[in-house]
């Protein structure tokens, strides 16, 4: 594991995946295909535990432009600036049934703030980074 600062705070937006962990490959191509022809942007996977332990997905892009996410209608969330634990995965898309295996050993690690969601952050077709807040120090 290695650790990564994020130097602001990202403002994405996207949708709630109502049916996780089905329908996250669905959102992120309804979402994808709602961005112009073209478009370079990230994309990001943010879960969150509830109190009851269930798990809140959101399939988002990165806003590029103040009231894009207005725009298309879409949930606005912040990813936080700041220190986190990161794991990098490199040709993600043969490996999505280990991706929570990764965060559940990412959980266990006393430095991570718990009170944050976990993160996927989909650099490009091939990289994707797994990221946990850090605790304050």
């Amino acid at each position: 594991m290695d650790t990564y600062t994020l130097p602001r705070d990202l403002k994405v937006f996207g949708v709630h995946v109502k049916t996780f962990p089905n329908g996250i490959g669905e959102a992120f191509d309804n979402l994808i295909k709602q961005m112009p022809e073209g478009d370079v942007r990230s994309y990001f996977g943010i879960s969150d535990l509830s109190e009851d332990g269930k798990i809140s997905y959101y399939a988002a892009a990165e806003e590029t432009y103040e009231g894009e996410a207005h725009k298309h209608n879409y949930d606005i969330y912040i990813v936080k600036k700041g220190e986190y634990l990161t794991v990098t995965i490199n040709n993600w898309r043969k490996k999505t049934d280990s991706i929570k295996d990764v965060f559940e050993a990412m959980m266990s690690d006393h430095r991570i703030d718990k009170n944050n969601p976990c993160i996927e952050w989909y650099k490009s077709n091939d990289e994707m980074l797994c990221m946990v807040k850090l605790n304050n120090r």
